[in-house]
């Protein structure tokens, strides 16, 4: 780092290592393909059922179990019908 003799020569070595990050992670992991219909909407889906297995967690009785279910099944339905697939 002591050679660098201005600003725009640290941003474009940073530029190069965080591409060089990038594509390490690409390969290793492999791409990951976007879901278009996974929206905001989804996202308090998701999060909702994560509430509800935080929940179950903290305390496992009957009720939290029976929660937890139908936020599970009612979040994947509803997953499913995002995706166009209505079963």
């Amino acid at each position: 780092m002591e050679n660098f003799s201005d600003s725009e020569d640290i941003n474009r070595t940073w530029e190069t290592f965080k591409q060089n990050i990038k594509t390490s992670v690409r390969r290793s992991l492999g791409l990951q393909q976007h879901k278009p219909w996974f929206d905001e909407e989804c996202f308090c889906i998701f999060d909702t059922r994560k509430q509800a297995k935080m929940q179950w967690v903290q305390d496992t009785s009957q009720s939290n179990v029976d929660n937890l279910n139908n936020v599970r099944c009612e979040s994947s339905r509803d997953f499913r019908k995002k995706k166009g697939r209505i079963i």
